[in-house]
């Protein structure tokens, strides 16, 4: 019987529980949909550095599936029309896809589901843990991280399970079309590519070579410059990287090299993405309502102008102007730059923190929907953070960590590209997310 994988955020042949259940079929479609979403605090679609490393997955996840007599169906129709058309054409006898948290992705699931007649499997994500490792129902998952890392730290991770030996072919009369690249190029700063190879290559160089996660904690808050973070965000966040992989590789370097402070850093930021991971899936539509998860309601302006010169890094602090540049330019933002950013944002301009984690959304090539948005409600203080928000000083911040200048310096002469936003507020759509 033939059967059905969506890749999602999945996009690798290793650890790939979904896969490995549907490979047993006689046929295998292996399909991608091509993400879209409605307009969201007025923008769409990804920026173009974002959407050039996403293909670059998306092709290295193609060449990869060619390597087995198999290819990737790329498809830019939304999956509640695409599957069920592909279902009846090949006659599927099961469909499977991964989890993932957001509540577009969640309804777009359900539009699938309900109009099948045969089963949709829902597997394990990439995640550290499953489901039923929590110790107890998403309803009752603490509401702040510390109570979430004492209770999950010790407990297991699985190891990663194999790639599959082999593939069922195809189903006959299947075209698969290599998408062209976008010609973009990364940016000179980060230089990063799609494609679980590229992960895999990052993991090993930063850790096991340059052994630079001993000193990780030390480091991890540099704005600039690949030797501070792990920078395994964005093949994580694709799934091009196995966050089991990950782990049980820090472990392994624990074992035969350093276990030391840093190490142990490295991986409560791991346990930091999961537990964000599931916030989102308890949390739902709250995810995205401006008064956040705990139903604070905050007094905010909104001003075009001013959101506007933020996206495009001409604000009167040179150092959140060079990160925004930075993160137009490259697709890539440090997480102690997203912090000052998006104080910036909140707290000095008095903005609506959901315009700020849309723009993010849009270009940053690591974006995840629960670390993004639970770090945004988390800094406007509708969140996670037990002390009701973030207000970062700006001019300690530039001098804590770019005390000479220097990246302020490099980012000064970039413009970043204008944003497609509506100045005149009166013409703004209603955003389309239930909120």
């Amino acid at each position: 019987m033939g059967e059905l994988y969506l890749f999602r955020n999945d996009l690798r042949l290793e650890d790939n529980p979904g896969l490995l259940e549907h490979a047993r079929g006689g046929s295998l479609l292996c399909v991608y949909c091509w993400p879209s979403a409605p307009p969201w605090c007025n923008l769409t679609g990804l920026g173009e550095q974002r959407e050039r490393f996403l293909l670059e997955s998306v092709q290295a996840l193609h060449k990869a599936l060619q390597a087995m007599g198999q290819g990737l169906l790329v498809l830019r129709t939304d999956p509640r029309s695409a599957i069920v058309q592909l279902v009846e054409q090949f006659a599927i006898s099961r469909v499977g896809t991964s989890a993932t948290p957001g509540i577009y992705e969640k309804k777009q699931l359900r539009g699938v589901a309900e109009q099948l007649h045969i089963p949709l499997d829902v597997h394990v994500g990439n995640t550290l843990f499953e489901e039923r490792q929590l110790p107890g129902e998403l309803t009752t998952l603490p509401r702040q991280f510390m109570p979430f890392r004492q209770q999950m730290e010790s407990c297991a991770v699985n190891m990663p399970l194999p790639a599959p030996g082999h593939l069922p072919p195809p189903p006959e009369g299947v075209s698969f079309r290599e998408r062209p690249l976008s010609g973009l190029i990364p940016h000179p700063t980060f230089p990063m590519r799609g494609g679980s190879g590229e992960g895999q290559r990052r993991l090993q160089h930063w850790m096991c070579e340059r052994r630079l996660v001993a000193d990780y904690k030390q480091t991890r808050n540099y704005l600039d410059g690949l030797d501070g973070s792990s920078v395994l965000s964005p093949w994580l966040a694709t799934g091009a990287l196995s966050v089991r992989a990950v782990a049980q590789q820090l472990f392994a370097f624990e074992q035969s090299d350093v276990k030391n402070e840093s190490t142990r850093w490295l991986f409560q930021e791991l346990l930091w993405r999961e537990f964000f991971h599931w916030r989102a899936m308890a949390d739902g539509s709250r995810l995205f309502s401006p008064a956040g998860i705990l139903g604070k309601k905050q007094l905010r302006t909104f001003e075009a102008r001013d959101l506007a010169r933020w996206c495009q890094g001409d604000t009167d602090c040179p150092l959140v102007n060079a990160l925004m540049r930075q993160l137009v330019a490259s697709g890539w933002m440090s997480n102690r730059g997203r912090q000052i950013a998006a104080s910036y944002l909140v707290n000095e301009l008095n903005h609506d923190w959901r315009y700020g984690a849309a723009f993010f959304e849009k270009h940053l090539i690591d974006y995840d929907v629960g670390s993004n948005y639970g770090n945004w409600q988390y800094i406007a203080g509708v969140g996670t953070d037990p002390r009701g928000g973030r207000h970062f000083n700006q001019q300690k911040q530039a001098e804590i960590y770019d005390a000479y200048g220097r990246f302020t310096t490099k980012w000064d002469g970039y413009q970043a590209q204008q944003p497609r936003y509506i100045n005149d507020a009166a013409d703004w759509p209603m955003d389309t997310r239930d909120v």
